[in-house]
């Protein structure tokens, strides 16, 4: 359902981003392995999670906050 509604969307990507971001911090084995096909998905978020880690702090803090306050 998450799909259906875009502040649930954006919800799911910011946690998928976020989880890549820690697992592969804690275990980069797992990640590293698969760098194509379906798990090639959280590699790929677990970069960006590592690179764009500020802006991705910023929407996670505006996310909540929105999630809080606005509904």
């Amino acid at each position: 359902s998450a799909i259906f509604n875009f502040q649930s969307l954006l919800t799911v990507i910011l946690l998928l981003i976020c989880t890549c971001a820690y697992v592969r911090s804690l275990a980069p084995s797992l990640l590293d392995k698969n760098k194509t096909g379906l798990l090639g998905i959280f590699w790929k978020c677990a970069r960006i999670g590592e690179r764009k880690s500020p802006y991705v702090a910023v929407c996670c803090v505006v996310m909540a906050f929105s999630i809080l306050f606005m509904q």
